[in-house]
């Protein structure tokens, strides 16, 4: 069926090389996300010039070209015009398939974990986007006394908002297992063991013992395994992301190699049994308490960090603000975002990510400036949906549409949003809640049980900043090219 981007999708598939030169394709929430087999054939140039292309990025061995929110569509038409449907290397989701020919290329060791964190965690970003909307309304609504949390609508309200987020062990072992290579189904099969609630309600029980006691690893057991203490992390694993994630890296060699090994009459039901028996006891047995250790290492570095005396919470906070948009063109700010999921996780809070919050709006307020002072009715066209975007916490549009290619209008957009992350670390706001984005995760900053609404109102104050120091710079500093203009 004709789509209106047919043909933006075949200027695309003739300018990244053609079909022949494509290895995969897959999308994220604005970029097709290319992996081509020879990355000098492509016309970079060209794409940069093509109405419904904001920007080209070559990073972690990926050609990445910047849609924006048609990005799913223009994706569909891709696949449809360029017959890529039938490709091994791209699957019915639009996951990308790792290339192992030798013309892929080598990559260095954090190239492959960002490239691994962002597979994983991409396809969940929505989701958790709108659980976290539907938690943060309820949690509004119950502060200001407009629903019960005692009624049928809010419990049934609330399973979903909590349950992707408590059961987001099943939903990585999906994708982890997708991107590892492995059934996702035993994937979800071993997350589920995870979250079993036999399992989860020991943690409510008497201990029988604890290792690291003193520390700030300190862990419990509450059973045993054929006498091997099964020991648990502080946290427990619902709502855990890295030893499900570490469970299907080596659940997807073990299967592989049976796979191998195995006659084709007796593996397809035997590597399920032997994969599930074998990983979901490791797990427990010594991944879990592994990566209890690895979530408190990471969480003991930030509050580390943020917790200098005087000057910590806002260094890190001013840090994490002027250069998360950084992060976000690199692909780099993949290795961050699992860090709040795992304080919210273990705290019960995050402290990191509140300093990102007000970096939408400081882009946004950059992006207004020029909208004000260009002339370029093109660019006009370009920033205004932009621009909305920013407000719901999509800022790629405007990166590479506008901002960055501008130079001056996305520097303004880091300072508004540094100094917005210097307001938030002073005042010590917190998020509660994950997922919204944009004006939609206020709600998450709410503390229904304590300090209530002081967190949020500090993220809206920093934002409002934000936006007016990035719109004023903005301003100030805006030159026009005459040509383009013209």
């Amino acid at each position: 069926m004709a789509s209106k981007y047919d043909g933006l999708a075949r200027i695309i598939i003739q300018n990244v090389g053609g079909k022949q030169n494509i290895n995969s394709i897959t999308h994220c929430i604005t970029r097709l996300r290319f992996k081509l087999k020879d990355e000098s054939k492509a016309n970079t140039d060209i794409l940069n010039q093509t109405d419904g292309v904001l920007k080209v990025i070559q990073a972690n061995g990926q050609y990445q070209v910047v849609i924006g929110n048609a990005v799913g569509e223009v994706y569909d038409a891709v696949l449809e015009v360029g017959h890529l449907q039938g490709m091994g290397t791209v699957d019915e989701d639009g996951n990308a398939i790792e290339d192992d020919s030798p013309s892929g290329g080598k990559k260095n060791i954090a190239t492959i974990l960002i490239d691994m964190i962002s597979g994983i965690m991409a396809p969940t970003i929505t989701l958790l986007g709108a659980s976290g909307i539907i938690k943060g309304v309820l949690t509004l609504l119950t502060f200001f006394k407009l629903l019960d949390a005692s009624s049928g609508a809010y419990m049934i309200w609330y399973t979903v908002a909590d349950g992707f987020f408590y059961f987001l062990p099943v939903i990585l072992g999906y994708t982890a297992a997708k991107k590892f290579k492995m059934s996702e189904y035993t994937g979800m099969a071993l997350g589920i063991s995870l979250c079993y609630p036999t399992m989860v309600a020991l943690k409510g029980g008497e201990a029988l013992g604890t290792v690291l006691t003193g520390t700030a690893f300190e862990m419990s057991f509450y059973t045993s395994f054929f006498g091997i203490p099964v020991i648990f992390p502080s946290s427990g694993y619902t709502s855990s992301v890295i030893p499900i994630v570490i469970c299907c890296f080596f659940a997807a060699k073990l299967e592989k190699w049976l796979n191998q090994h195995l006659s084709d009459m007796i593996k397809n039901f035997i590597t399920p049994v032997c994969v599930l028996v074998i990983m979901s006891s490791l797990t427990y047995l010594i991944i879990g308490p592994v990566s209890g250790i690895i979530c408190g290492v990471l969480t003991l570095v930030f509050e580390t960090l943020f917790n200098i005396p005087v000057v910590g919470a806002t260094l890190g906070c001013i840090i994490v603000g002027a250069f998360w948009q950084v992060l976000v063109i690199f692909g780099f700010h993949w290795s961050v975002i699992p860090l709040g999921y795992i304080n919210l996780a273990n705290l019960g809070y995050d402290f990191i990510m509140p300093g990102t919050f007000a970096t939408p709006f400081a882009q946004a307020g950059a992006v207004l400036a020029v909208i004000l002072r260009t002339k370029d009715q093109r660019l006009k066209k370009i920033g205004i949906p932009a621009f909305i975007s920013c407000m719901f916490g999509i800022t790629e549009p405007v990166i590479y549409g506008v901002n960055l290619p501008k130079k001056n209008p996305f520097i303004a957009g880091c300072i508004g949003s540094g100094i917005a992350g210097a307001l938030v670390g002073v005042l010590g706001a917190k998020r509660y809640i994950p997922g919204g984005l944009g004006l939609f995760g206020l709600p998450g900053y709410i503390d229904a049980g304590g300090t209530g609404l002081f967190s949020m109102w500090v993220v809206l104050a920093a934002s409002i900043i934000a936006f007016a120091i990035a719109l004023v710079i903005g301003l100030a500093t805006y030159k026009e090219d005459g040509a383009k203009a013209k």
